[in-house]
């Protein structure tokens, strides 16, 4: 296993290497590791959709959510919130700001791409009528109820939420062998789940999906509106997981470990 030093050497190449890579690639993998997070979330809402209580649910889509993030980091694909890390080689001098700007905005797009992608398969492909439509009401539910967080809360959840998404993605390159790599990301994830946090590209395909199977399905979706996905959550959210991240996680282990 890797040390912690070993890992902030590691991702100064890493994050540097990410900032080089050609725009439309880095767009493509973008679409990817959209997807992939957004058939993680998917697979969590049908596990859990019929659970007992809210509790079980929360832990039950925690075990199967994990799955998108091992898609992306062994798959190998773009994910934005990751991405948050490449603050390490920049604050080290091996990478440009611009480079990595311009990879957050590519990666960012091509995230919501793929999330939209699988919301708007997984809607009118009648996935969401499972459990007599129970899904699709739940569906719904979570969508109106990421829409219309406050500022703060959006926020605040989104620190913590990439707090532990990039440790997740840190602690992966702890180990060299794929059983390592998924034992280690697994947990983090699984924590963010069932604590609530907020996670900007996870909420590309949770929010769409609503919006798509309100329509679809002709059910009720009181208060879920692009104003809502856009303004009110993604912003709040994106700027929370940028500061998690980047300063909470990036910044903090380049002051421990590679600051001269």
């Amino acid at each position: 296993m890797k040390s912690p030093a070993e890992i902030a050497a590691k991702y100064e190449s890493i994050g540097k290497g990410k900032t080089e890579l050609p725009a439309l690639k880095t767009f493509l993998l973008g679409i990817l590791a959209g997807a992939y997070i957004a058939l993680g979330g998917l697979g969590s809402q049908i596990a859990s959709c019929t659970a007992a209580d809210p509790s079980s649910a929360r832990m039950v889509s925690s075990v199967v959510f994990p799955i998108g993030l091992f898609m992306v980091l062994v798959g190998g694909a773009e994910l934005f919130t990751g991405n948050c890390l490449i603050f390490i080689p920049v604050l080290s001098g091996k990478a440009k700001l611009s480079g990595m700007l311009k990879n957050w905005v590519l990666v960012y797009l091509g995230n919501m791409v793929g999330g939209f992608l699988i919301a708007l398969i997984a809607s009118t492909s009648h996935i969401y009528s499972f459990a007599n439509n129970a899904l699709a009401e739940s569906v719904i539910s979570t969508a109106v109820t990421k829409a219309n967080i406050s500022f703060s809360d959006g926020l605040l959840r989104g620190i913590l939420c990439n707090v532990l998404v990039c440790l997740a993605v840190w602690c992966s390159f702890s180990a060299d062998e794929v059983a390592g790599k998924v034992l280690a990301l697994w947990f983090p994830v699984m924590l963010f789940i069932i604590c609530g946090f907020e996670h900007c590209i996870a909420n590309m395909y949770f929010i769409p999906a609503g919006m798509l199977t309100s329509a679809i399905y002709g059910l009720p979706a009181e208060g879920l509106s692009l104003f809502g996905f856009f303004v009110t959550n993604l912003i709040p959210v994106t700027i929370g997981n940028i500061i998690g991240g980047s300063i909470c996680v990036g910044a903090m282990y380049y002051a421990i470990y590679l600051k001269k």
